[in-house]
C-alpha cells in the first residue's frame, strides 16, 4: 500500500491535501519521496520560521531530547524558564502561560480576560468583541470567536459571550461599545487578518480599539498566531500600529516548526489565573522551548527585521509586475495576492506541479516564506510563479 492509501485509510477526512508525500527538506527547498524539489513560499502555514531544519536549531532540538524531553507542569525547567524570560522581556510582558497551539493560546486570553472582568466586577461582564471576518481557532470557543459565519455550523451549541464587529469601521466598533456598555471584558483582533485574506486593519481602528478599551477598563487581546514572531518586519505586528495590548498570543513559527503556543499578559492581568484554573499537560515542553530560544535568538534582532522587510517590500514589487496579479496586501513576509481572472486554488495546485509551495486565503493567493529565505531563492519561486500565471 502506497502511503497516501495508507494514509487516507486511517486518518480522519478532516484536510483537502495535494497528492505529495514530502519526505525531507533543507532550507527553504522540500524534497516529495519522488525526489522532486519544491521552494516552499508557504513555510507549514508560517511555522517553518527558520526554513527547513536550520542546523543550529535542529541541534538544539536534538540535544535537549537526548536531555530531557518532558517532565510535566509540577516541575520547573531552565529551558522554559530561559525561553519566558526572554520572550517577555523582548516584548515587553510580564508573564506568559505556555500552551501547544494558537488556538490554546487564544483559548487561554479568554478565560484570562473573563476571569479578569469577573474579579473585579463579577457577574454578567463576560462579552467578548471580535471581528467580522477573523479567524481564532478550530476548539468550539474559538471557532465561536472566529467572526465567519461559514464556521459557525454542525457543531451545536455553540460558546455563547462574543460579539462581532466589521473591520475597520470606528463608528460601529464604539456604537458596539455603548449598546453592550458594562458587559463587554475584551475585544479581540487580529492586526492582519490572515486567513481572512490578509487583511491589514487601519492604523486609526486600531487606535481606536486601544483608546476606547483603556477609558472602559476592558482588555485588548491581540492574536498575534500568524503576524508574531517577526511575519511582518516587526517582532510583533501590533509595534507597527504603536499599541502594546494586554494580551498578546503567539504560536506558528514561534519553536520553528514544534508545536508551542503562549498567552502573554501584561501587569494588569498577568496573575489572574491562580492555581488550578487552567493548565496543559506539554505547555513549556522543554524540547519545543530549546526549539524556540533559537528562533528568538534570531528573529529578536533588528537586523534581521529589517532585512524580513525589505524582502517583503522586494517580492510585493515584483509580484507587481506579474500579468494577473490585480493587487498585494499585507506586510513584512506576509503577502496576499489578489489575481486577476484566475482562481487562487487552481494557481496553489498549478504552483505546486511546478516546483512551488504557496496558500491560499480565501479567493486570494498567500505567501509566507521561510523568514531567512535568501534573495536568490525568493527569485527562483517568483520566477515559477510568474510562469504559472502566464500559462
Amino acid at each position: 500500500m502506497n502511503t497516501i492509501d495508507k494514509f487516507n485509510e486511517h486518518i480522519m477526512p478532516t484536510y483537502g491535501r495535494f497528492d505529495v508525500v514530502l519526505k525531507k527538506g533543507e532550507s527553504t527547498t522540500a524534497t516529495d519521496e519522488n525526489g522532486n524539489e519544491y521552494v516552499d513560499f508557504g513555510s507549514g502555514i508560517g511555522t517553518n520560521s527558520l526554513g527547513f531544519c536550520d542546523e543550529e536549531w535542529a541541534d538544539a532540538v536534538s540535544q535537549q531530547a537526548h536531555t530531557l524531553q518532558h517532565t510535566s507542569n509540577y516541575y520547573y525547567t531552565k529551558v522554559s524558564a530561559d525561553f519566558a524570560d526572554k520572550l517577555t522581556n523582548g516584548c515587553g510582558y510580564s508573564k506568559l502561560f505556555f500552551a501547544n497551539s494558537g488556538a490554546e493560546a487564544n483559548e487561554c486570553a479568554i478565560k484570562l480576560a473573563r476571569k479578569y472582568s469577573f474579579d473585579k466586577y463579577g457577574k454578567g461582564r463576560h462579552n467578548i468583541i471580535t471581528l467580522v471576518n477573523s479567524f481564532h481557532g478550530r476548539t468550539l470557543l474559538t471557532l465561536t470567536a472566529t467572526g465567519q459565519e461559514v464556521f459557525h455550523n454542525y457543531f451545536f451549541p455553540f460558546a455563547g459571550g462574543f460579539i462581532y464587529a466589521p473591520a475597520n469601521d470606528t463608528a460601529a466598533f464604539i456604537k458596539l461599545l455603548e449598546e453592550y456598555k458594562d458587559t463587554v471584558c475584551a475585544v479581540m483582533f487580529e492586526c492582519i487578518q490572515g486567513e481572512g485574506g490578509v487583511i491589514p486593519l487601519n492604523y486609526d481602528y486600531v487606535s481606536t480599539i486601544a483608546k476606547e478599551c483603556a477609558k472602559r477598563d476592558i482588555l485588548t487581546i491581540c492574536d498575534e498566531v500568524q503576524t508574531g514572531v517577526g511575519r511582518t518586519g516587526k517582532f510583533l505586528a501590533s509595534e507597527h500600529y504603536g499599541i502594546k495590548p494586554n494580551i498578546t498570543t503567539l504560536a506558528k513559527g514561534l519553536a520553528g516548526g514544534i508545536p508551542i503556543g503562549v498567552c502573554m499578559a501584561d501587569e494588569i492581568c498577568c496573575d489572574v489565573l491562580t492555581k488550578g484554573m487552567h493548565g496543559s499537560t506539554f505547555g513549556g515542553n522543554p524540547v519545543c522551548c530549546a526549539g524556540g530560544n533559537v528562533v528568538l535568538n534570531r528573529v529578536m534582532n533588528a537586523e534581521f527585521l529589517d532585512e524580513v522587510t525589505r524582502k517583503g517590500e522586494y517580492i510585493k514589487t515584483e509580484l507587481l509586475k506579474m500579468e494577473k496579479v490585480k493587487s498585494v496586501s499585507g506586510l513584512g513576509m506576509m503577502i496576499g495576492i489578489e489575481l486577476d481572472g484566475i482562481e487562487a486554488a487552481s494557481l496553489c495546485k498549478k504552483c505546486l506541479d511546478n516546483g512551488l509551495l504557496v496558500l491560499t486565503a480565501k479567493e486570494k493567493l498567500r505567501l509566507l516564506p521561510p523568514l531567512t529565505i535568501t534573495y536568490e531563492q525568493i527569485d527562483k519561486g517568483l520566477e515559477i510563479l510568474c510562469s504559472c500565471l502566464k500559462n
